[in-house]
């Protein structure tokens, strides 16, 4: 099997549902763990920014880890997001999630002290060189303030053998298709953002880590699937109707709207983890759900 084939299709960005006392709701997380599975997905991203990895302490980073490998059993490849702004706590939580029994990790830039281009690299091979499973970095620049550049990319894929991918998420399609072009046929390239998601497949790239699919995987997987069939038109007709809901995701910080439809539907409980609250415009809840409701119309008239 290709280093390519590994991390295609389309990947959820798991939430962390909380309690009513603020504690994690493993419960919970396993019904979300079954139900994407259920549904198609391709594979689940623990402790990522949806996730509200930040706020997690250590030892629940870790738990949440091991029992989204617990819950799924095996059944689809679990990435977990071990990055950090300190070289060394994100090499312990690495090697953690290996040991726990990982596919691969998802490593962020490096946020808040905002190193040059050598210090990221230095630091994305660190973590490397300190695990055998595949790492995936994570380009975001509007989360973490600094951009991984495309020749920084290719040095680690070249220095670094266990770099499989690089999940995108720069919101520059132009840098996107760059890292395409210049990387090796068998690196993979995906969307961080699931309105360019399929954009992203029509130029080369190899599908999506998502928010959306929280909620919808089986309507994610298939428009990202369609376009990977040449299937265009039905892909098209998924982006559509999915338009409004991706934009509304992002109306609040994420995760705050994805949660909040989450916990309108059954999912999960309404609850964040300090800094992160509830929705502060009313206005913005009424978008959402109408965005919500919309897809799930369109769903039972049989459109997508």
């Amino acid at each position: 099997m290709k280093k390519s084939d590994l991390f295609r299709g389309v990947f959820t960005a798991l939430i962390t549902p909380f309690t009513d006392y603020g504690t994690v709701d493993y419960a919970a997380l396993e019904r979300i763990i079954n139900f994407q599975i259920e549904n198609g997905i391709d594979g689940l991203v623990p402790c990522g920014t949806t996730g509200e990895s930040p706020c997690l302490s250590h030892e629940e980073h870790d738990r949440v880890i091991a029992q989204t490998i617990k819950f799924a059993k095996g059944r689809v490849p679990v990435i977990a997001g071990t990055g950090s702004n300190a070289t060394n706590e994100a090499i312990r939580l690495s090697q953690h999630a290996e040991d726990a029994g990982v596919d691969a990790v998802l490593l962020v830039n490096p946020y808040y002290n905002k190193p040059n281009q050598e210090g990221l690299y230095r630091h994305f091979r660190a973590i490397a060189d300190s695990v055998s499973v595949p790492c995936i970095l994570y380009n975001i620049k509007g989360r973490t303030g600094v951009n991984l550049e495309t020749d920084t990319l290719i040095r680690l894929v070249n220095d670094c053998p266990n770099i499989y991918a690089v999940k995108e998420a720069s919101g520059n399609l132009d840098q996107m298709t760059d890292v395409i072009n210049r990387t090796p046929d068998d690196f993979t390239v995906l969307s961080g953002d699931d309105n360019l998601a399929l954009e992203l497949v029509r130029r080369g790239g190899d599908g999506v880590i998502s928010v959306a699919s929280n909620l919808f995987p089986k309507q994610m997987a298939k428009m990202v699937h369609s376009a990977f069939d040449g299937d265009y038109a039905t892909a098209e007709k998924i982006e559509n109707v999915f338009a409004p809901f991706f934009k509304t995701c992002f109306i609040e910080t994420n995760p705050i709207p994805i949660k909040t439809a989450m916990a309108h539907y059954g999912k999960c409980r309404e609850i964040f983890r300090l800094p992160m609250c509830p929705l502060e415009k009313s206005e913005h809840r009424d978008v959402l759900i109408k965005s919500t409701d919309d897809i799930f119309a369109a769903i039972e008239r049989g459109e997508i």
